[in-house]
């Protein structure tokens, strides 16, 4: 179950609603102040709930499927900063207790350039949240499951190969996380790989439900991130 899936479900049960009760509902969702957590689905379902209409078991039910189905939903709504570094690096470290935070403790050459350090490997950690490109609205509300039909967009951006060994690009949709980590050396020589600003010295890499596939073989498990980083980046 998606939003659009949820938004379907409670206009069917308002439209059980006797016309008064209908036409009072519309004004009010219309005319609707939100302020989170506070906002129309919030006052959709209190009012089918005080109208009988919604069950406090119906409710309990919904909100578990919906849950269930959009485990990571509450990523997309991360500021970019927060998302890309603070969840991510703490997300690997808790993944696998080897990755740390680099100083100049354990990389004396340390100036800042790169994320994580692990047995000598220089990490960058790169996020992006699968986002459907046909309907316009802010990050949460393009929000997709994995393996939806739609079309989608992320884009792993910042890439300065020549500062760290390895890359580990983390992909987030509404039910699941993708692990890919490169090399370095297979970022450059991935076709994907483009300027992200004419003449600058940042690259990015676009994946979309077009060229996923061709990700696979970069693709691992969260209990092998780790080993994958470690074996990459000392063969580099």
């Amino acid at each position: 179950m998606n939003l659009q899936d949820l938004r379907k479900y409670l206009e069917g049960l308002s439209n059980s609603l006797d016309r008064s009760d209908q036409a009072l509902l519309r004004s009010r969702v219309q005319s609707l102040a939100s302020v989170f957590p506070f906002n129309e689905y919030e006052y959709t379902l209190m009012f089918l709930l005080g109208r009988q209409v919604l069950t406090f078991e119906d409710y309990e039910k919904l909100r578990s499927d919906y849950i269930s189905a959009n485990q990571y939903l509450s990523l997309y709504g991360l500021a970019p900063r927060i998302f890309g570094e603070i969840w991510a690096h703490q997300h690997l470290m808790d993944l696998d207790n080897r990755f740390e935070k680099p100083s100049k403790q354990v990389d004396p050459n340390y100036e800042g350039e790169y994320d994580l350090w692990i047995q000598s490997v220089r990490t960058e950690v790169k996020t992006a949240r699968a986002i459907n490109t046909r309907i316009r609205g802010d990050v949460v509300s393009k929000a997709l499951k994995y393996g939806s039909p739609e079309p989608f967009w992320m884009n792993f951006q910042q890439l300065k190969p020549d500062r760290c060994d390895v890359f580990v690009f983390i992909g987030v949709w509404v039910d699941s996380i993708v692990y890919w980590v490169l090399s370095s050396q297979e970022v450059r020589e991935n076709k994907h790989l483009s300027h992200q600003h004419r003449g600058g010295v940042e690259y990015q890499i676009g994946v979309t439900e077009k060229n996923i596939s061709l990700f696979d073989e970069f693709r691992v498990t969260p209990s092998m991130v780790a080993n994958v980083v470690i074996r990459k980046g000392l063969s580099y």
